[in-house]
C-alpha cells in the first residue's frame, strides 16, 4: 500500500514518509522533481520554477542519504518513478543502503525504467531509444547479479492510458516494450542463458485502471494471459512463477475532475476495485491519487484519504476472503477473450515495423495515441462518455473542500529552488575535484564502449557526482532526442463529423473570417510547452483542434526555454501563443515568457495559458498580462478554439 509522495527538499520529503509509513503504508514510491527526472541539477536554466514542484529534487549522494535519513533500506520496499535517469538514482539509492549496511541481496523495490513510454506520454527522456535501451539493459543486468529482489524495470502502461491508449492498445504497446527490453538483454550477452529466466521474472509492469472498472478487471486478466504466452512461446520458459504477471497500479489520475471534486473519492475507490476484484489478476502494490489532483499537488492530509481507501477494502471489506470471483463467468471471458484477440493482433502490427523502437521512431505510435485521445476527448464533449458534474449533472452545491482556496493544496515555497541551489554549490565546494573529473572520464570511456556502464555510475556516486554532471557525460556521448509530436495526420473525430451546423463548422468560418480582415492567408498559433513539464496530451489535442479549425500550428514539442519559445514567434510571425504548464511552475515560466516578448516589441502578441492553475493564480496571470486562463474544468476543446479567435479579435479590436 503505497501513496506518491516527495516535494520540495530531500528533508520535507524525508519527514512525509515517515508520517505516511507510521500511518500504515508498507511501501515507499518516490516521486522525483522533473530536472532530477530529465538529468539536470537545480541551477540549470531549464531547471528554474521546477525545482521541487512535482516530487523531491536528487542532486547527488548527499540528497539521497538525507531522503532515507532513519529508514532502514534492507526492510524497506521503495518504488522509484524515474525512468531516463533510473540507473543513475538506483546507484544513489545502493550507495546509501551500503552506507547503512544493508546487504545487497535484501534490496526490495522496483526502478520504471521504462523510456519507450516517455517518448510517447510524459516526456522526461533525454537520449534516443538505442542509448536509452542499453541503460536499461545494463541496470538489469547488474541487478539479476547483484540484486535479485529488485525489480530493475517496469514496464509502465499506465501513461499510454492517459495518453488515450484504448485497452487493446494499452495492452500491445506495453508487451511490444517488453518484448524490446527482453530481447536487448538476452541480445547483449551480459547475462548466460540459464539465468535469462531470473530476467523474465524480475520484469514488472505498471498499469492504469479507469473508472471503467469491469472492462480493466477483464484488461488486466488479459495481460496475464499473454505475458505468460508470450514468455512461453517467444522465451521458452517453463517456470510458472517466473511467467507471472507482476503489476502495481496507479489509478487513474486523468479522470479525476476540477469540477466538483468531490466526486473523484468515488471514482478512485471504483478505479481500486478494477485490480482488486479479480484474485488471479490482483496488482501487487497498489497506489491511490488524492482526491484533489486536478488542482495542484496534494497535502499529506490528501494523501491518507487514499491511503485510508486501500485500508478499508483490505481490513474491513471480505474482498480477500474468496477464490477468483470471476472463475465461469461468460460476460468476463469473453470480454477477455476479445481483449486478447484485439491486442495480439495490434502487437503483430508493431513487431511488423521492426519492434517498439521502430514504432516510435517512425511516429506510428504517438500518433495512434493522439487520435485515439482525440477521439475519446470527442466522445466526452458529445455527452457520449458521461462524466458527473463536468458534462452531466453539473448543478453543484458549494465544495467545504475547496472553500479554502489555495489552502487546499499543497504550496511550494519559491525559496526551496534557491535552497537547492546553495546547497548544490556547497557540495560541489566540498568534493575533490580530481576524483570528480576521473570518475566521469571513465563514464564518458565505458560510454563511448560497450561495457555496462553501472559500476562506472557507482563510482560517479561515491565521487560526489552530481546528476546534472552524470547526465552531461552521457548526453554528450549519446546526444539528446526529440521525440516525434504525433500531430501529422491525427484529425479529431469532430473534423470528421464536421457537416454544416455543427459547432466546429461554425468556429472554422469564425477563424477564415478574422484572418480575411486581418489580411492574412490563414491564422498563426504558436503552442508551447516552456520547462520540463512533457505531459503534452492537453497540448496536443487543443494543437490538433485549432488545425481542424483553420489555424496554422505551430508546434515544436516539449521542454523548450523561454528564449526558444519567444524566437519561434518571432520567426514564424504568430497571431497566438498558447503555453501549456502542468507542473506548478506557470508563474515563473509565463512571466519569462512574457518578459521576452516585450524585449522583441510584441507586447501586443495575445498570450494564453493552459494548465492546472489554482484560482488564485489565475488572477496573477491574467493581470500580468495573459489574455485567458484554462485549466481541466474548459473540456470542450471546440468551444476552447472559439474563445482562442475572441482573443485574436480581440487584441487587433475586431468587433
Amino acid at each position: 500500500m503505497r501513496t506518491y509522495a516527495g516535494h520540495s527538499s530531500a528533508a520535507a520529503s524525508n519527514a512525509l514518509f515517515r508520517r505516511n509509513l507510521a500511518k500504515g503504508q508498507t511501501g515507499l514510491s518516490v516521486a522525483f522533481d522533473l530536472p532530477t527526472q530529465t538529468g539536470y541539477d537545480p541551477d540549470a536554466e531549464l531547471a528554474r520554477g521546477e525545482v521541487g514542484r512535482v516530487g523531491v529534487p536528487i542532486s547527488h549522494l548527499g540528497d539521497m542519504r538525507t531522503l532515507f535519513d532513519g529508514i532502514d533500506l534492507g526492510l524497506a520496499n521503495t518504488s522509484m518513478t524515474i525512468n531516463a535517469t533510473a540507473m543513475w538514482l538506483l546507484s544513489l539509492y545502493v550507495t546509501v543502503a551500503r552506507e547503512q549496511g544493508a546487504p545487497l541481496a535484501a534490496l526490495a523495490g522496483t526502478t520504471q525504467n521504462d523510456i519507450v513510454k516517455e517518448y510517447l506520454s510524459r516526456g522526461t527522456h533525454i537520449f534516443p531509444p538505442g542509448p536509452s535501451l542499453r541503460l536499461t539493459t545494463d541496470t538489469i543486468a547488474w541487478t539479476v547479479a547483484n540484486c535479485p529482489k529488485w525489480n530493475p524495470v517496469n514496464i509502465c502502461s499506465y501513461h499510454l492510458q492517459e495518453a488515450g491508449a484504448t485497452p487493446v492498445q494499452e495492452v500491445a504497446f506495453a508487451l511490444a516494450t517488453a518484448i524490446a527490453v527482453l530481447d536487448a538483454v538476452r541480445d547483449s550477452g551480459q547475462l548466460p542463458p540459464e539465468r535469462f529466466t531470473q530476467v523474465a521474472a524480475r520484469i514488472s509492469f505498471f498499469v492504469n485502471a479507469s473508472v471503467r472498472f469491469v472492462e480493466e478487471t477483464a484488461k488486466m486478466r488479459a495481460f496475464g494471459v499473454l505475458w505468460a504466452k508470450l514468455l512461453t512461446d517467444r522465451y521458452e520458459i517453463s517456470d510458472r512463477s517466473a511467467k507471472r504477471f507482476r503489476y502495481g497500479v496507479q489509478v487513474n489520475s486523468l479522470g479525476l475532475t476540477e469540477s466538483q471534486p468531490e466526486n473523484n473519492v468515488q471514482r478512485i475507490v471504483l478505479e481500486m476495485l478494477g485490480v482488486t476484484l479479480s484474485r488471479d489478476a490482483r496488482a501487487r502494490a497498489v497506489q491511490l491519487p488524492a482526491w484533489n489532483e486536478a488542482l495542484g499537488l496534494p497535502r499529506p492530509w490528501d494523501q491518507q484519504w487514499s491511503l485510508r481507501m486501500q485500508q478499508v477494502l483490505a481490513f474491513e471489506s471480505d474482498l480477500l476472503d474468496y477464490p477468483d470471483l470471476f472463475e465461469g463467468s461468460h460476460v468476463m471471458t469473453a470480454l477477455v477473450d476479445d481483449l486478447v484477440a484485439g491486442a495480439t493482433a495490434e502487437l503483430d502490427r508493431v513487431l511488423g515495423m521492426g519492434g517498439v523502437v521502430a514504432a516510435v521512431e517512425s511516429g506510428y505510435l504517438k500518433s495512434a495515441l493522439v487520435a485515439s485521445l482525440a477521439e475519446r476527448r470527442g466522445r466526452m464533449e458529445r455527452g457520449e462518455d458521461v462524466v458527473v458534474g463536468v458534462n452531466r449533472f453539473p448543478e453543484t452545491e458549494p465544495s467545504p473542500l475547496v472553500a479554502a482556496g489555495a489552502a487546499a493544496i499543497e504550496q511550494i515555497d519559491p525559496a526551496v529552488e534557491a535552497a537547492a541551489v546553495e546547497s548544490l554549490a556547497a557540495w560541489r565546494a566540498s568534493r575533490d575535484a580530481g576524483e570528480v573529473t576521473a570518475t566521469l572520464d571513465r563514464l564518458r570511456e565505458v560510454a563511448g564502449g560497450a561495457g555496462n556502464l553501472m559500476e562506472a555510475t557507482l563510482d560517479c556516486v561515491r565521487a560526489g557526482v552530481t546528476t546534472g554532471e552524470w547526465a552531461a557525460v552521457l548526453r554528450e556521448v549519446f546526444g539528446e532526442y526529440r521525440a516525434p509530436t504525433g500531430l501529422t495526420g491525427a484529425v479529431s473525430p469532430t473534423a470528421l463529423a464536421g457537416a454544416p451546423g455543427t459547432a466546429l463548422v461554425a468556429v472554422r468560418e469564425r477563424v477564415r473570417r478574422t484572418a480575411e480582415e486581418l489580411g492574412a492567408g490563414r491564422l498563426r498559433m504558436l503552442v508551447g510547452k516552456p520547462g520540463l513539464d512533457g505531459h503534452s496530451n492537453g497540448a496536443e489535442q487543443i494543437a490538433v483542434r485549432a488545425r481542424d479549425a483553420g489555424f496554422e500550428v505551430v508546434y515544436q514539442g516539449i521542454r523548450l526555454t523561454p528564449a526558444q519559445i519567444v524566437a519561434a514567434a518571432v520567426e514564424e510571425d504568430v497571431d497566438l501563443v498558447g503555453l501549456s504548464v502542468l507542473s506548478g511552475s506557470h508563474l515563473a515560466a509565463v512571466a519569462s515568457v512574457l518578459a521576452g516578448l516585450r524585449a522583441e516589441g510584441l507586447d501586443d502578441l495575445p498570450v494564453v495559458v493552459g494548465g492546472i492553475i489554482p484560482p488564485e493564480d489565475a488572477l496573477v496571470l491574467r493581470a500580468s498580462g495573459v489574455a485567458r486562463v484554462f485549466t481541466p474544468k474548459d473540456f470542450a476543446i471546440t468551444d476552447v478554439v472559439d474563445e482562442l479567435v475572441t482573443v485574436v479579435r480581440e487584441a487587433h479590436k475586431l468587433s
